[in-house]
């Protein structure tokens, strides 16, 4: 159903207000119980995923992109100057979309299911990084994503477009339980490594492959609490190299971490199948 709207005000466009105010965003979408998908390949993802239209926001000329998809959701069709201006930036990849939550699952169906190999974020707050560890994760292989209770959302705007649409196609599950929370795992039968820049560390690929494992990685800059690296089974870390180290390069960001260590724990796995 199309719906043409010609004022930035109109009380229809409510889901789609301030979309540089994290703040506010946040806040709006966990009341509504909505998030925003940007871009064509995102949506299409979103939907195929099965998350709920609640609204459409684009302009003419996308139209005819997603008209496969949208079916008989409401499309709210504006001006490409009022989509910059409604969303204050440019919309490059045509759209937006309202698109309604689904209950997240427990962290128990995520440790009792068939996953082997588990990413645990600690206190991730930076959009962008989540989205990226997603992409990564979904690539290579991983089978699930736990969070801890500060961790950004990752369906949040800029974690789902960064993500290309990866947090729909990983299971994940948020922690209630932070200070506890790697004795579940534990019990469940996971090994559970922390990352740490530390090159005192046992080398991540000497590590004896477990049949279930979970990678600890915490934020930028800070890394893992000291909680997490002292109840984790090992402290494990990526090799970095002698000409590295001499030039004052001890670390990598989460991000090029996180891509690195998901493929060195996936391949063995890979290898023998």
């Amino acid at each position: 159903m199309l719906e043409y709207v010609t004022d930035a005000a109109d009380p229809r466009l409510s889901d789609y207000t301030r979309l540089r105010d994290v703040e506010l965003r946040k806040s709006l979408e966990a009341e509504r119980g909505l998030f925003l998908a940007e871009g064509e390949k995102v949506i299409r993802r979103a939907i195929g995923a099965g998350y709920p239209i609640r609204s459409v926001l684009t302009t003419r000329r996308w139209l005819p992109s997603l008209a496969d998809v949208l079916g008989d959701a409401l499309v709210y069709v504006v001006s490409d100057e009022l989509m910059s201006g409604i969303a204050g930036f440019q919309v490059h990849r045509g759209a937006l979309a309202s698109m309604e939550r689904l209950p997240l699952p427990s962290v128990e169906s995520l440790l009792k299911g068939p996953a082997r190999r588990l990413l645990v974020l600690e206190d991730l707050v930076d959009h962008s990084n989540v989205g990226a560890i997603f992409r990564s994760a979904a690539a290579l292989g991983v089978d699930g994503v736990l969070l801890s209770p500060r961790c950004a959302d990752p369906l949040y705007r800029r974690a789902v477009k960064v993500s290309m649409g990866a947090v729909f196609s990983i299971p994940y599950a948020r922690m209630d339980d932070w200070f506890d929370g790697l004795s579940r795992l534990r019990e469940a039968g996971f090994v559970t490594l922390a990352l740490t820049p530390d090159q005192s560390a046992v080398p991540l690929e000497a590590v004896e492959r477990a049949e279930r494992m979970a990678l600890l990685l915490g934020a930028e800059g800070d890394g893992l609490s000291s909680h997490w690296l002292r109840e984790a089974d090992r402290a494990v870390c990526i090799r970095m190299s002698a000409a590295a180290m001499a030039a004052g390069v001890d670390s990598l960001n989460v991000v090029a971490a996180a891509a690195i260590a998901c493929h060195g724990l996936t391949l063995e796995r890979e290898q023998r199948v």
